[in-house]
């Protein structure tokens, strides 16, 4: 007698495993696509071709699994359970003893397995992989541009030498523009003595160069050392800004490893490691968020979705999953504003999550 529930576990868990797996394949192909057009935008700088886009893109698969995974399990797990539940296997199987709860352990024990493959991957094969999409990418657009792990980037025009700790592309709706935060130039002579040191706190990148803001520029001279403070500089630079917008400091694409090492080098220097630590904490509540969120989505099987087609299954996948990841981002960014504790921001929607599921239970269970 024990036997049989073992079976049924195994058919429900491979239901569910197939269904995740099917909407998983669909969503990354639909997102290698439009990455892929995003990055055909790039062929012909440098030398970047077709063949280099393509090779970027398949480095960067882990990733984009890791990514998508959370709303492939939620979408899966209602349309696998949906259908059993549509075709009366559902009730079926309540019909041989086994309770709603064991059904909701058998589908939570199929995407923990998923789960626990793709925590692996974004501490192993992601991180590889952007790393070698971007060594690719940078070496291919631009030969002087070098990219360091925690300490930014670097790069060499002529006689000057870039760094930035940070950057990001922006988008007001009209245009784009790169920005580097704390912006240092060195500038050296033909002999190799440096010049200039150049800092600033942001710039911007314009048609023929950068627009700095804040400057503090020291001068040195063979027996002198002059500082000038300016509100802002040109500076005429043909460097690629897609590449260094898109090369420097990109914490959600690290392992929780290098993310920690990554905070404790900037505490050390005294710069901001707050984008550090959001993630960093991210990638410990990535498992826990996914467990959380299919099981406050299990319990709708059992009612709502019976009499429901594909479309309503998908629907509420798409809007529980995008429903709890806004509640999440919001909770980190309040927490982020009032410097409160990352994991209070990222535990609190968990939590209500788990609730949420636990009440749903309770009142379907039986």
């Amino acid at each position: 007698m024990r036997l049989v529930p073992k079976i049924h576990d195994l058919y429900v868990g491979r239901t569910v495993l197939l269904m995740v797996v099917g909407v998983w394949a669909v969503m990354l192909g639909l997102d290698l696509t439009l990455g892929f057009a995003d990055e055909f935008n790039r062929v012909g700088k440098g030398n970047y071709g077709v063949l280099q886009a393509i090779t970027y893109m398949v480095y960067t698969v882990p990733r984009r699994l890791y990514q998508l995974f959370p709303y492939a399990a939620v979408i899966g797990a209602l349309m696998a359970l949906g259908n059993l539940a549509a075709s009366s296997e559902l009730t079926a199987l309540r019909a041989l003893g086994l309770s709603r709860r064991r059904l909701g352990l058998s589908v939570a024990a199929a995407i923990a397995l998923l789960t626990a493959l793709m925590v692996i991957s974004g501490e192993t094969l992601g991180p590889w992989g952007e790393r070698a999409a971007d060594a690719l990418r940078a070496s291919k657009t631009s030969k002087d541009m070098i990219v360091a792990r925690y300490s930014g980037v670097w790069a060499r025009e002529g006689e000057f030498i870039i760094n930035a700790q940070g950057g990001q592309e922006k988008d007001d709706g009209k245009r784009s523009w790169v920005e580097l935060q704390d912006l240092r130039l060195f500038e050296f002579a033909p002999n190799g003595q440096l010049k200039t040191i150049t800092h600033a706190k942001t710039g911007v990148h314009t048609g023929d160069g950068w627009d700095l803001s804040q400057v503090t520029k020291t001068t040195f001279a063979d027996r002198s050392i002059k500082e000038d403070k300016l509100p802002s500089m040109h500076w005429v630079s043909k460097l690629d800004a897609t590449s260094l917008g898109a090369d420097i400091d990109r914490p959600r694409y690290l392992s929780a490893q290098q993310l920690k090492a990554g905070m404790e080098y900037r505490e050390r220097n005294k710069l901001k490691a707050s984008d550090f630590e959001e993630f960093y904490w991210g990638r410990w509540f990535y498992p826990i968020n996914i467990l959380a969120l299919c099981l406050a989505a299990i319990p709708f099987a059992f009612g709502t979705l019976r009499s429901g087609g594909l479309g309503k299954r998908l629907f509420i996948g798409i809007v529980f999953g995008l429903a709890f990841f806004l509640l999440q981002s919001t909770f980190v960014e309040f927490a982020k504003v009032y410097k409160l504790d990352l994991r209070v921001g990222y535990a609190v929607p968990t939590v209500v999550m788990l609730l949420f599921a636990y009440i749903l239970f309770r009142r379907k269970s039986g």
